[in-house]
């Protein structure tokens, strides 16, 4: 097992993450599962869980999609994960999240440490008041469904070199999903809802940063939403096409 998977499967960074899971609450996956169960659970199914991921033979359940309906009209599909599947994600996330970091846009605002929505705004009035005050507004449409994993485990792999965490990363993404009882395939995409998401689609999302900074443009992003501001109608509508 290498260092990194050890690290991951420490007894103080599953701590840290059962607790951060606990104070997340949410919903019971497709197992039924509730947070309220999770410690008799843990006793019954951590170490042989632990075994099968060390071996690289653990295969996470289904996540349960749910849809929530989103103000302005339509649904935002989400994934639950079980109890245990997201408590192993967030230990995943706690231990290469501090290796992500310094790869990252300094204009990257979603789902990161020290970072916020009100700090996103800020920049952007930064911007504003500098006087480039066109903007052009980049919709990534359906993002989270149509990430390549392929891709995406490559960028991966470039972040953290080390085959076991990137096999139980990759386990995670074809773990398939739960709809009106009915299991599918994920061979496509990074379900939203589970703890491993947001960092994912940052890491995705780092090579659109990279490239708008290799433009010389002024950018905020959050999460999939990117507002791109220039200093001219023109500027706006090259950028657009």
């Amino acid at each position: 097992m290498s260092q990194l998977l050890d690290t991951i499967l420490s007894r103080s960074n599953m701590v840290e993450a059962y607790n951060q899971v606990k104070v997340n609450k949410g919903s019971a996956g497709i197992d039924g599962i509730t947070i309220d169960q999770m410690d008799e659970y843990l006793r019954q199914y951590w170490r042989p869980t632990k075994e099968l991921i060390k071996q690289r033979k653990y295969k996470p359940q289904p996540v349960l999609r749910v849809e929530i309906p989103k103000p302005n009209g339509g649904v935002r599909q989400l994934g639950i994960p079980t109890v245990m599947d997201r408590m192993i994600q967030q230990a995943i996330v706690q231990v290469i999240s501090p290796l992500c970091e310094p790869h990252f846009s300094e204009t990257s605002y979603g789902f990161r440490p020290k970072r916020s929505c009100e700090k996103a705004i800020i920049k952007l009035l930064e911007y504003l008041n500098d006087g480039y005050e066109w903007i052009v507004d980049i919709d990534l449409e359906k993002f989270f469904d149509t990430v390549p994993q392929d891709r995406l485990m490559s960028l991966v792999h470039n972040i953290i070199q080390d085959g076991d965490t990137e096999s139980l990363i990759r386990r995670y993404l074809h773990s398939g999903v739960v709809i009106n009882g009915q299991r599918h395939k994920t061979l496509v995409g990074t379900p939203q809802g589970g703890n491993l998401s947001p960092l994912l689609s940052n890491i995705t999302l780092n090579e659109l940063d990279k490239e708008l900074e290799n433009r010389g443009l002024r950018f905020v992003r959050y999460a999939d939403d990117c507002v791109i501001t220039v200093g001219s109608e023109a500027s706006a509508k090259r950028i657009m096409y």
